[in-house]
Parts: C-alpha cells; structure tokens; sequence
C-alpha cells in the first residue's frame, strides 16, 4: 500500500463494534477519511466477512471493501476476562459505535453510562433499528424488514403491481451515511466544546425520513389536501426508455428542455399544448408526458438518441448493467475501480473515495484484515505484554492470527 494519505479524521480513534452492513458502511467512511478504526470483533468475526463471493473463508467481497482502512482484534466482551482490555481500548478512543439492541448492548455492558463512565468526552453512537420512546425499541431490524416498513415495498409495488424490496440494501446503506453524519457532527461539537454526547440513530425513522421527504406531497399540510406519493416518481412509464435497440435514460425536465424535446421528436406543437405548457401542468399530467416519451424513444436506435439529444442539450445517459459500469469511458476516466495487490487475497478491485477534499484526500491505505489480525498488536499499544495477551488467549477473551 502507498503512504497512508493525509485525511480530515487523522488523530481520530474510533472503537468500532459494528456488524453487517450499517454500520461497518458508516465507520469505513470514517477510516477512508483517516480516523484509526479499530474494529471489535466476536470470535468467528462479523458475519458480513461471510456474505458473498470470496475466495478465502472469513474474506468475502464485502468485507474487502466495508473492511478496508480497518484494524480487526477480536475481543469476546461476553468473557469476563476481556473487559480490562475492552475498557483500555476505549479510554483510547474518540468514538464508540455500535448497532446492537438497547437490552443486548446493556448485557454486554456497553450501554452510554458505562462507555462514558470509563471516557466522560466519548462520541457514543448507537445504531438500532427504531426510536428509543416507540413500542418497537427492542424489535430487530433488517434491511428487507425496513424497506417493508417505511413504504418502500409498497412503492416499488405502485410502479410494477407487485411490492418488492429494491435490489440493494437501501436502508442500511442510508442509514449508515446518516450515522456517518452524526458522528462527524458530533466531533465537530467535541472540537468546540470539549463535550462528548450520545448519539442515536435508528434505522426505521432514518428510511422513513429518506423516503417520505419527496412523497409528502398533499399529506404535508394539515388538513391534507391529498395524499402522499409524488406522482412523476410513482408513473408507470418513468424507466429507462427502449429503442430499438437497447434502453436508454432520458430526462427532460425544465421548460426549455421539454420545448426542445419535442421539436427534435417531431411534433413541436406540444410545447403549446395545456397538459405540457408548464411545470404544474406536466405535474399533472405525467403519465401521458412520459408515455409520449416512452413511444418516441422506441424509433430510434440508442446511439441515435444520445447523439440527437446531447447536441440538443438534454440530459442523457445510457443504461447501464452492472458489468457494464467496469468499461464505463467516465468512470474509468476517473479511476472508480482501482486494483491493487492484497496480502493474502491477490490481485482485488476496489473503489475510490468518490467525494473529493483538496487538503485532505484521504482514500485507500489500509487493506482489509483478516479476523483477529491485529489483536496482539493492538493490544501491545494499550500496554499489555506478550505474557499478558498470551494470558488473554489462553482464557478465550482474544484471538489472534499472529505468530
């Protein structure tokens, strides 16, 4: 790897005892950024070093990315015997994060009064599935369930007739930036005032707020003056266009760009008509706008369409496969996916930080570890000694994958 680069969390220590995807989504951003993620994992690891392709055991695809810039040391925090150096990490620490059930983490003894007890200006940041003050606190939470929850499913069901989850971990990944945020908030707070705080962020509302901000629509006064659901979303037609040889993304959108699009389709007459004229019109009327569109872009060849429509200026892109994305021209341009040499894994693609900081970059210097591989290490920082952590070892509170 190349010389950790310089980043805006550098001096940070993060103690990170999340799992699955949230979580470890929000602290890898805080680790690209240069804050020391020492991620706190139970004997057998995050199941998410299990999820996916991998070629070797306990090093999946997505733990080499959520896992990058990371130091893995495993700690058993339900033995006894790992509390002294579970709590010597944390006096070392300027965040503590976690996603674990309100009771669960009171059991295991990591709720706020004990993690600021032991470090009274602690960012304690907890990730859970839902508000503290609600019936549902204790309820577990994934990302299939929220989507569910928070109206997702049944949008995806409003377009194609059938509720269905969206193809990613939407909730999660959402979640995570919002908790991403809420630490860095939290820092900077620290940073004027010397104050730690407890920060909370539950999933359930987190989606919700994501979701509905632009679906409010005639709910958002009081009495409503319709319901919720913004229709030029929720039309049937709004998708990436056939041609007549393939699909293509197509977004006329300002008055201009409609009065131009329906010159270059031919029928430059519909710039006049009551329905398109303007932006409450074509509101109203967003179906047969789009379903217009969708039967237009069906006569010419993709190709065709790009070259028309951008020297018309009018956004468009092509529609992309997944695949398609590794030979895209931008973003090879940009170095989205860059390889790089793991020590145990081999040649691997990565991504590139896609937010830009001119003074303070950070980026990819840390690959992902494999479980445990820095538990001596780390804890020889903390001050134990060889004889200790052996100790440690010998009583199953650590693990580790050094010699």
């Amino acid at each position: 790897m190349t010389e950790k680069p310089r980043g805006p969390l550098e001096g940070v220590r993060v103690i990170d005892l999340t799992s699955v995807m949230l979580g470890p989504f929000a602290t890898m951003m805080l680790g690209e950024m240069g804050a020391d993620v020492i991620k706190v994992e139970p004997p057998g690891g995050d199941i998410g070093r299990w999820t996916g392709a991998a070629k070797t055991p306990g090093m999946s695809a997505s733990h080499l990315l959520k896992g990058r810039n990371k130091r893995s040391v495993v700690l058993d925090l339900k033995n006894p015997a790992a509390k002294a150096p579970f709590k010597r990490l944390v006096e070392s620490a300027d965040v503590f994060v976690h996603n674990i059930r309100p009771k669960a983490a009171a059991r295991l003894g990591i709720d706020y009064e004990t993690i600021s007890c032991w470090k009274p200006d602690i960012v304690y940041a907890a990730a859970t599935g839902y508000g503290e003050s609600g019936p549902y606190v204790d309820k577990p939470a994934y990302d299939d369930l929220i989507q569910g929850a928070s109206g997702m499913a049944a949008l995806n069901g409003m377009v194609t007739g059938t509720p269905r989850y969206g193809p990613s971990v939407l909730a999660d990944k959402t979640t995570g930036l919002f908790l991403s945020n809420a630490i860095m908030m939290a820092l900077f707070h620290r940073e004027r005032t010397g104050e730690g705080q407890r920060v909370h962020v539950p999933m359930y509302e987190c989606f919700t707020a994501f979701l509905i901000n632009v679906h409010m629509q005639g709910r958002a006064f009081e009495p409503p003056i319709g319901e919720a659901g913004y229709a030029r979303a929720l039309s049937p037609h709004r998708r990436p266009y056939a041609t007549t040889d393939g699909y293509v993304g197509v977004m006329p959108y300002n008055d201009k760009h409609w009065k131009t699009f329906f010159a270059v389709a031919g029928q430059p007459d519909l710039a006049d008509d009551p329905r398109f004229a303007d932006q409450p019109s074509r509101s109203k009327n967003i179906d047969a706008l789009y379903e217009f569109v969708a039967g237009v872009m069906a006569t010419r060849s993709t190709a065709e369409w790009i070259e028309t429509l951008e020297d018309a200026d009018i956004p468009v892109l092509p529609m992309n496969t997944l695949e398609d994305l590794f030979s895209c021209p931008h973003l090879t341009a940009v170095g989205m996916f860059p390889e790089v040499e793991h020590p145990t894994e081999g040649r691997i693609r990565h991504l590139k930080v896609p937010v830009h900081l001119s003074k303070t970059p950070g980026g990819y210097y840390g690959h992902a570890e494999n479980l445990g591989e820095s538990t001596q290490a780390v804890l020889r920082d903390a001050g134990y000694s060889d004889a200790e952590i052996a100790d440690l070892q010998a009583a199953s509170a650590v693990e580790t994958r050094e010699g």
